[in-house]
């Protein structure tokens, strides 16, 4: 494994299980260059939402001093599309979407099965209308706000393995997906490969889908891996397999930050 960085991080101040600092040791005990943090933020609907940002800042910026001359540490956030912050206040900004709108109401895509039905049920039982939904918003978002990433394109394809909808295996959906994914492209920001559905016993293929993956790689887009680690046992969780993914691919190249830029770094 040649990674050896994480940006996409959560802890005990959003809905993480693990202290910021536990996660720092984990990650200088995995021999990590860096790891970068990312609370979640969201309007007051959001349970899982930082609970207290300024603690949380105040930590983050602590343990960077503290290890200085151990480990590279960045101060982010996980930017719901329905909340934007300070971007001067973090190092970097990683952009998702974990709802969809209907009729002025958000209902959650990805916390549980039961929940993820609910939302096609509310668009008429219809998967590929929730599906343009959910894609429309989020690209709207990108399109304003250009976070430096962007985090798990394809969040409504979670369940996919354990549900009756399965909408990788439908070649609409994967039409819609294709679709607004080529728009995320012309944006020329970094997507990440990200492994937090395997970790949590969702998923045994990380986001985004093999077929966005060839698009992005025909288009030159960016690609970074990030682990989503609701733990610090799961910092670099089958990072392996990401990078032989990516070998498969055609990808030569992930983004990282180092000294403060996001950078290329050769996949050996």
């Amino acid at each position: 494994m040649i990674t050896d960085s994480n940006f996409h991080t959560h802890t005990i101040y959003c809905d993480g299980k693990s202290t910021a600092e536990e996660v720092v040791s984990e990650a200088i005990n995995k021999n990590f260059r860096a790891i970068g943090f990312s609370g979640h933020s969201g309007p007051d609907f959001c349970t899982y939402k930082i609970r207290d940002l300024s603690g949380y800042k105040a930590e983050i910026k602590r343990l960077k001093e503290k290890y200085k001359n151990d480990i590279e540490i960045y101060l982010g956030i996980e930017e719901e599309a329905l909340s934007y912050f300070n971007r001067e206040e973090f190092d970097y900004i990683l952009g998702s979407s974990h709802y969809v709108e209907k009729n002025g109401e958000y209902y959650p895509v990805d916390s549980s099965i039961e929940k993820f039905n609910r939302c096609i049920e509310i668009f008429g039982g219809d998967y590929l209308e929730f599906s343009k939904a959910y894609y429309e918003r989020f690209l709207s978002y990108l399109k304003v706000r250009k976070p430096d990433i962007i985090g798990h394109f394809d969040l409504i394809t979670k369940f996919d393995e354990k549900n009756i909808y399965n909408l990788n295996e439908d070649k609409k959906y994967r039409q819609i997906a294709l679709k607004y994914f080529k728009e995320a492209i012309n944006l020329d920001l970094i997507f990440e490969m990200n492994t937090g559905a395997i970790s949590r016993g969702y998923r045994t293929t990380p986001y985004i889908s093999t077929e966005l993956l060839y698009e992005l790689k025909k288009s030159e887009g960016k690609i970074m891996i990030n682990s989503d680690s609701h733990h610090k046992d799961t910092i670099a969780h089958s990072f392996d397999l990401c990078e032989s993914i990516l070998k498969e691919v055609g990808f030569k190249e992930v983004y990282t930050i180092n000294k403060g830029e996001f950078v290329k770094v050769p996949l050996k």
